[in-house]
């Protein structure tokens, strides 16, 4: 039998036979969901509040937030209720083999786009990048002088061999529970120095007017408010990580505790650097927010911070990297091979999925320089899903007989939103592409 049809094991099994492990405690549990979602999706969420202004943006986070602990929770409770311990699992008892697949495949998508996005940012932040004709340098670069050993190419190959190739190699996500508390840490860290920079430029008056409601000049920008809903969506997306997580620990209650704290925790993070990142930049904001740190403050504490600011970031996406890679590399196995050996005892397979992953992951963050698109991409399509089409669906089929009306209400009014944003999202984003080409 697959992993997916129920095997009693989290994410890669076989790993740990030899001796019973310790269950992770609730504060590891934290930190390890805290990482999984303050991804990439921390840097673009400045650029949503240009989009919607302050306070919608502050509502969307909010729903978004509550919405994701509600579909969390439904999720383990239902897991539970069945015989299976995988997120694929669920759904194929809820759906069938259709299910499971259509689960696979979204997780799939989500995390491969995320773990480009991830090195995309990377790549940024040593060898900087050129949108639209501008010119940002990255941090290698501003010290040493443009040379092709700091191109993005090499640093991006360097990072993927020294610093990602030994934390993907880790069989037991609890493993990374101490890289996971330092990412946390250095998120943490990033969102201190752009406050303390944004309240200094704010008492020397020099930051932006924060727009608190968008500007509506014509029906376009109505529809365009919708574009920025995924991109919240996909930064709080974080559900392929439930059950490996979640089935580490004793007790469903102690996954539930822990991702109410961490759903507290990243929401604050979000508004915190959304709102400073916009005071600091206004409208000339990047996709990746990274990027404008690049600017020239005036003064060496100035371009020191500067630094600070995009080398602790880039290296807390090194951290949060072999997290989204454990499910990812899982589920493609569970996809490509579902009668094979359990894969963390299969060295060939386990290896060959790895390095395989790592070097598609390297040619398209070379190929592709821009975040936006891929955020709003798996925001209106397979993170929107896996977030709360998916176990909204669950509690609606109710294979088990335990839905209650607040949870058929609730997995009813997921669906729909979802479903209303994701394709007004993708209809202006359509309708933008056409008139652009035209224009």
């Amino acid at each position: 039998m697959s992993p997916a049809a129920g095997v009693k094991e989290p994410l890669l099994p076989g790993s740990s036979k030899s001796a019973p492990a310790k269950p992770p405690s609730v504060s590891g549990a934290v930190f390890n969901v805290s990482t999984s979602i303050i991804g990439a999706g921390i840097m673009s969420i400045p650029a949503t509040i240009k989009v919607l202004g302050v306070v919608p943006a502050f509502v969307m986070i909010v729903v978004i937030a509550w919405l994701a602990d509600i579909s969390v929770e439904f999720l383990m409770r239902y897991t539970h209720a069945g015989d299976t311990t995988t997120y694929a699992g669920v759904m194929r008892e809820s759906f069938g083999r259709v299910g499971s697949i259509l689960v696979q495949i979204c997780v799939m998508i989500t995390n491969l786009g995320c773990l480009i996005i991830y090195l995309i940012i990377i790549g940024d932040v040593l060898s900087g990048n050129h949108p639209e004709g501008s010119v940002h340098l990255g941090v290698l670069q501003q010290w040493f002088g443009i040379h092709w050993w700091n191109t993005r190419a090499f640093a991006l190959l360097f990072t993927l061999i020294f610093v990602l190739l030994p934390l993907v190699v880790f069989k037991r996500v609890e493993s990374l529970r101490y890289s996971s508390a330092i990412s946390v840490f250095l998120a943490v860290v990033f969102v201190g120095i752009s406050s303390v920079m944004a309240i200094m430029a704010l008492l020397e008056g020099k930051t932006n007017s924060p727009r608190m409601v968008p500007e509506l000049d014509n029906k376009a920008a109505f529809f365009d408010l919708f574009t920025a809903v995924p991109v919240i969506v996909t930064a709080f997306t974080f559900h392929f990580n439930v059950h490996p997580i979640g089935f580490e620990m004793d007790k469903p209650s102690d996954m539930i505790s822990a991702v109410r704290v961490s759903m507290v925790l990243c929401a604050a993070i979000y508004f915190t650097i959304g709102l400073f990142g916009y005071l600091l930049f206004g409208d000339s904001i990047m996709a990746d927010i990274l990027v404008n740190f690049d600017q020239n403050s005036g003064s060496t504490i100035g371009s020191l911070l500067n630094d600070i600011v995009r080398l602790s970031y880039a290296l807390h996406l090194m951290l949060v990297f072999p997290l989204l890679n454990f499910s990812l590399r899982a589920n493609i196995d569970e996809f490509l091979f579902p009668n094979k050996t359990l894969l963390a005892k299969d060295n060939t397979r386990f290896w060959s999925l790895t390095l395989v992953i790592l070097a598609f992951c390297y040619l398209a963050a070379i190929a592709i320089p821009n975040i936006w698109y891929f955020f709003q991409f798996m925001g209106s399509t397979s993170a929107v899903s896996l977030a709360f089409i998916f176990p909204g669906a669950i509690a609606l089929r109710d294979a088990w007989g335990i839905s209650t009306a607040r949870d058929r209400i609730l997995a009813a009014v997921m669906i729909v939103l979802a479903v209303v944003t994701s394709t007004i999202a993708i209809s202006s984003n359509i309708y933008s592409l056409i008139t652009g080409n035209q224009s």
